[in-house]
């Protein structure tokens, strides 16, 4: 196979990745009109100080000619790169997993009962080309390409990701899961995930993200959309360990109908700078969104993130549970808004909001935004900052724990709210990750 690498933002660039896909003229103008919108966007005024040289970024990296389903036929330096994140292990607990490393999903296989249940998982690539008029359908209805300059970015570069349909009548009884790999200096990666949950349906979709630590900058720009239907529920977990040279700047949104339910589990360790903030949009009647975050933000890290709930249906709810760390001089930062709409009469909104800070060094802030336009519902904001008590320390110091271990300990247990939402292995991962942070 020849690699091929693709460097810098440019209309000729963007039509190579459209041309290599084999993408219809459809997808092409939509790459097209996207790049335009980009150039046309600024740069949002708030967050971290982030510096990206778009003309430097690589946007699109082959390493293998076509997606396998027997891991043996993956190329054995990748799969070395995989063997220490326990990727493959984890397969047997689950009803099926893809891999993206770099541009392209190189890996992807489900068993053999999803494909009797009518379920597709698949590359979105893949979709395009199977199942086009479905993909269509959704595809930018929730993040349209003018929604903010990296949702731009992304409609106009964006490759592998994942594309799942679940039926009508369809509950997933395992989870579904994906892994996104950066491995190469200034690699820009611009996955598209696109989920639909037919009505009457559930699934649990879990995403792990990694990069090794260069000196160079990369980018991680991502665009997820996930349509709940009646009676349905959703729920996307996510523990990205991106290595601090990453820019991990997501665009998440979820629309939920009547019934339906939407559940974001979202982790975030690693990155240098990240900007996420995973929304539901409750548009029918009984509709439930849950945002649960936790947000740890080490040396020269800045992690700005938060949720987003809108309220349009009635006896609409929704639950935001945040929980941030700083240590080390790092800045972990809420920003988040709940929007109850005249329309949404007797629904109910919490955001509870954590913070605890490690060192003098550290920093947090909080930028809610809360709006209640009715005065039949109810909405309840609750927030805490506060730094490990010193004589909570020497307690634990005086029953035979070192003074990390002491703090390792009440750093769990701040988190526990989260960890028990997801999978043992996740929660395994987690534990392993704050600890090389502290």
């Amino acid at each position: 196979m020849i690699k091929i690498e693709i460097r810098g933002l440019n209309l000729e660039n963007i039509k190579k990745i459209s041309k290599l896909k084999g993408e219809e003229d459809y997808f092409l103008n939509y790459r097209i009109k996207s790049f335009k919108e980009f150039l046309k966007l600024d740069d949002p005024n708030f967050g971290p100080d982030y510096k990206i040289n778009y003309d430097k970024i690589i946007y699109y990296k082959s390493v293998q000619d076509e997606m396998k389903n027997n891991w043996n036929q993956v190329d054995n330096k990748i799969k070395d790169e995989f063997k220490p994140l326990g990727v493959i292990e984890s397969e047997c607990n689950l009803d099926g997993i893809g891999i993206q490393y770099e541009s392209e999903v190189i890996y992807h296989n489900m068993i053999k009962e999803l494909e009797d249940k009518k379920v597709i998982f698949t590359s979105i690539d893949d979709a395009i080309k199977k199942y086009p008029e479905l993909v269509k359908k959704y595809f930018g209805k929730l993040v349209p390409s003018n929604d903010n300059k990296f949702a731009a970015l992304n409609s106009c570069v964006f490759s592998g990701g994942s594309f799942i349909y679940v039926p009508k009548n369809t509950v997933l009884d395992r989870p579904l899961q994906s892994y996104f790999r950066i491995s190469s200096r200034d690699m820009g990666q611009f996955e598209r995930t696109l989920i639909i949950v037919d009505d009457n349906s559930s699934v649990h979709y879990i995403e792990g993200c990694t990069a090794p630590n260069y000196s160079d900058s990369s980018l991680h720009a991502a665009v997820v959309e996930i349509f709940v239907g009646k009676n349905s529920k959703c729920r996307y977990s996510t523990v990205q360990n991106w290595a601090v040279n990453v820019n991990n700047l997501v665009t998440k949104r979820a629309i939920v109908l009547e019934n339906g339910v939407m559940e974001w589990i979202d982790g975030n360790i690693g990155s240098l700078n990240t900007m996420k903030y995973p929304a539901c949009i409750l548009k029918g009647d009984n509709a439930v969104g849950t945002c649960i975050t936790v947000s740890m933000a080490g040396e020269k890290q800045f992690q700005d993130t938060g949720s987003r709930m809108i309220h349009i249906g009635r006896n609409t709810k929704s639950k935001i549970i945040s929980k941030s760390i700083a240590v080390n001089g790092g800045n972990a930062t809420y920003r988040g808004k709940i929007d109850i709409k005249e329309s949404a009469i007797n629904s109910e909104a919490s955001l509870k909001c954590d913070t605890l800070i490690l060192d003098n060094e550290s920093k947090s802030d909080t930028y809610p935004v809360n709006i209640n336009r009715n005065n039949t519902s109810n909405l309840y904001h609750e927030a805490t900052v506060s730094k490990i008590n010193e004589d909570n320390l020497l307690y634990l110091m005086s029953r035979g724990l070192d003074r990390e271990k002491a703090m390792e300990l009440i750093i769990l247990g701040f988190i526990d709210t989260f960890k028990e939402e997801l999978p043992v292995e996740y929660a395994v991962e987690l534990n392993r990750l704050i600890k090389q942070v502290l």
